[in-house]
């Protein structure tokens, strides 16, 4: 994304805007990356308003992403994240089969590796998919599409979950397959990471009915699911 290309706003108010983030950006600006280009600052400056980080997507995430408009509806949405109250479900292409559904309940240590961290983590299968090419030790290489639900909002939780099953994202270079990866980017064109946060609901501050937004899959997402058949 370039820094003229505006974000796709998903949904907006007084209290919050909500946009469909792209794959490869950093939320804000961090002393371990020498980005120079953050979606705070470029939203600030579609909107042509001051705004508060709620949450935050790993660079390789896509999908909804919300800010306050204000620091008292910032504070609102975090007391809301800290409650359990916000729901959030995200969209994973991973590598093997797994079962229909389950629970991952595997505690986390912290980004600064100090403190270990219960962690939990739904996952239901929307579908799986077999390609005839030897990418390891196999013949050939067997994919799931999945939804995750995260209880909990740990450190690269749902990464470090599906890659402590052993069904680890495709494109996640951290904590991912690099061989899955390499073919992924080198032999189908798709670079990123494939984890898309679809769908976050929440508690509006002055309305009754539970806010939901959902965010469209991002073309590189859209185009691993068509060549896989999912």
């Amino acid at each position: 994304m370039s820094k003229t290309t505006p974000f796709h706003i998903l949904l907006e108010d007084e209290h919050f805007v909500a946009i469909n983030k792209p794959s490869g950006m950093l939320v804000h600006r961090t002393n371990i990356s020498e980005d120079t280009c953050f979606i705070l600052q470029l939203l600030r400056d579609q909107i042509n308003q001051h705004i508060y980080p709620v949450h935050r997507l790993d660079r390789g995430t896509s999908g909804v992403l919300i800010f306050g408009k204000t620091s008292a509806a910032a504070s609102y949405f975090s007391e809301q994240l800290r409650n359990k109250q916000i729901k959030k479900k995200y969209l994973a292409i991973i590598r093997g089969y797994v079962e229909a559904e389950g629970t991952i309940d595997y505690p986390l240590v912290n980004s600064r590796g100090t403190t270990k961290q219960d962690a939990v983590t739904h996952f239901s299968k929307l579908g799986e998919t077999e390609i005839f090419e030897a990418i390891s030790r196999y013949p050939t290489a067997r994919y799931s599409l999945v939804e995750a639900s995260p209880e909990t909002g740990r450190w690269h939780q749902i990464r470090r979950h599906f890659s402590h099953l052993r069904h680890p994202i495709i494109g996640d270079k951290k904590h991912g397959d690099v061989k899955h990866n390499k073919y992924f980017h080198t032999n189908l064109g798709i670079p990123r990471m494939l984890l898309h946060a679809s769908h976050l609901s929440f508690k509006h501050p002055e309305q009754e009915k539970e806010t939901h937004i959902f965010a469209p899959l991002k073309p590189g997402f859209e185009k691993a699911i068509q060549i896989l058949g999912f």
